[in-house]
């Protein structure tokens, strides 16, 4: 029985590539990959040469049960995407899902993530985050999603196709208002990789001037819920009785932060403040 590799690949820049990323590549007997040309542009900067077949999100259920077909006679495959980590918005969860079921082994290895990458570059709170992938591409259905979206305190990440980029924003400015922040990565790790940080209202006017190109991550800001300070100072006793229960301190705050719809650095600079 062969083992099947779940490979994080560069999301850009092809000296992100880890070198048990290289290690794996050169030991599997086969690579299944997004689109054969991008992932040979990886092959050929380190010099490995292996059998390739396709495996994207048009490939029928049957390609799926021949890559099983192929584990199961002892082949080792790597699974690759285009850029990034297979099965993140990616077709590569149904064959996962498949070859569990089948009870062959799988292995992953970690690498690049654009949507990890996009949070950590945002300026945005890090402590709790929903990953969206991309919103429906008609307005109608993505107008019913970021209604629903609207109300998250959460940081919120998208995943967004340069010539939908401008009706996107537009439709999160009259959904979520025109002041909520956002931040836009673009091209992350490569030449002209851009971070934009500003309300949607003054990120639509930059885009609208200047038509983006490439691979875009939205980072929305989650909903702020303004707290009156003798509240605050309730739930900061909350808080309290907490930590006299034996609950983590980290645990404590994010619970309550959760619970009541706040930021968990406002709780804490609150409840170290009152000390």
């Amino acid at each position: 029985m062969g083992k099947l590799y779940i490979c994080a690949t560069p999301i850009g820049n092809l000296e992100d590539a880890s070198i048990r990323l290289l290690k794996t590549l050169r030991q599997v007997d086969i690579i299944a990959c997004e689109d054969t040309r991008q992932t040979l542009k990886l092959l050929n900067r380190y010099k490995i040469k292996k059998q390739l077949i396709s495996y994207h999100e048009h490939s029928k259920p049957e390609k799926e049960d021949y890559i099983i077909e192929l584990l199961r006679e002892g082949k080792d495959i790597a699974l690759v995407s285009d850029a990034g980590m297979p099965a993140i918005s990616d077709p590569g969860e149904r064959l996962v899902k498949k070859t569990i079921t089948a009870g062959v082994k799988l292995e992953v290895i970690p690498g690049p993530s654009a949507l990890i990458s996009a949070l950590a570059v945002s300026g945005m709170d890090t402590t709790a985050f929903v990953f969206e992938g991309f919103l429906p591409p008609r307005s109608a259905k993505r107008r019913e999603r970021l209604e629903i979206l609207k109300e998250e305190t959460r940081t919120i990440i998208l995943y967004e196709a340069p010539h939908r980029l401008l009706a996107c924003l537009k439709d999160i400015q009259e959904i979520m208002g025109e002041e909520r922040k956002l931040a836009i990565a673009r091209e992350l790790t490569k030449v002209y990789e851009e971070v934009k940080r500003d309300s949607v209202s003054e990120l639509y006017e930059y885009f609208n001037h200047n038509p983006p190109r490439g691979e875009i991550s939205i980072i929305i800001q989650g909903r702020t819920i303004e707290v009156e300070a003798r509240t605050l100072a309730e739930i900061a006793q909350e808080v309290e009785e907490l930590l006299e229960q034996g609950i983590d301190k980290k645990e404590a705050f994010k619970t309550k932060a959760r619970e009541y719809g706040i930021k968990k650095s406002m709780l804490y600079n609150y409840f170290v403040q009152s000390k």
